[in-house]
Formats: structure tokens, C-alpha cells, sequence
């Protein structure tokens, strides 16, 4: 059995196409963006984390900015199948702009210190059920 989990946000130019696609709207990008995901819960944990990325992505190249012509963000991970806890969650950026490469590392870095969703999940939380 695969014990990896992947899933890929995408908009503009880096926007994935298939059947097993969903658009949704997106703010900060004309055609909004693209979700390829399974819907299970280690599939939608992974894809908070990405979509937060591809999010944070835009604003930070907006206040920078950079003009972004495309975005792909990539996340995927694994389950301990006697606990369920993650093994962790990995991703990766494509983006597409005519900013320089020094500018895009820069901005995917400042992305990777202040995306919300990574944050929170580097940090732990807990999860309690009311009521």
C-alpha cells in the first residue's frame, strides 16, 4: 500500500488540467485556482498546507512586487498506520514569473516563515471535539 498522501494546488500558467481536477475561485488569480486531491482526512491535512502556500504565495509576490504568471505547490506525506500521527509533510514550489531566480527563492522563502498552515503544524494543536 502507498503510504504517501500527495496532493498539488495550482494556478495560471503551472495550472494542472485533468478529470480528477476541482476549480475553485481564488482571489489573487483571474481563473482561479486547481486542487488535485483524494478526499480523505491525510489528503485534506496536506492540502490545507499547500493551498496556505499557493495563498501566501501571491500576496507576498504582491507586496514584493513580483509579478507571479504561475504557481504549483505540491505536498505530500505519510501516516504511521498503528496511530495515525504524520510522519511528516514535505512540499514543493514551481513557480513562473519574469522576476529574477534571487527574487523567487526570496519569496518562497519569506513564504515558507510565515505560511499560517505549515506554522501551525510545525508547532502542534490540539483538536477537541465540544459540545
Amino acid at each position: 500500500m502507498d503510504d504517501r498522501f500527495n496532493v498539488i494546488v495550482s494556478a495560471g500558467s503551472l495550472k494542472v488540467t485533468g478529470e480528477h481536477v476541482v476549480r475553485f475561485p481564488h482571489r489573487w488569480t483571474p481563473d482561479g485556482v486547481t486542487v488535485q486531491a483524494d478526499f480523505t482526512g491525510a489528503h485534506l491535512l496536506h492540502l490545507a498546507a499547500a493551498g496556505c502556500v499557493l495563498n501566501d504565495l501571491y500576496r507576498e509576490a504582491a507586496a514584493l512586487g513580483i509579478e507571479l504568471l504561475g504557481v504549483r505547490v505540491s505536498a505530500s506525506g505519510g501516516f504511521d498506520v498503528e496511530s495515525w500521527s504524520s510522519t511528516g509533510i514535505t512540499y514543493t514550489v514551481d513557480v513562473s514569473s519574469p522576476a529574477s531566480s534571487e527574487s523567487i527563492a526570496r519569496l518562497i522563502d519569506i513564504v515558507d516563515s510565515v505560511a499560517e498552515i505549515p506554522r501551525a503544524i510545525r508547532q502542534g494543536a490540539t483538536v477537541q471535539r465540544t459540545g
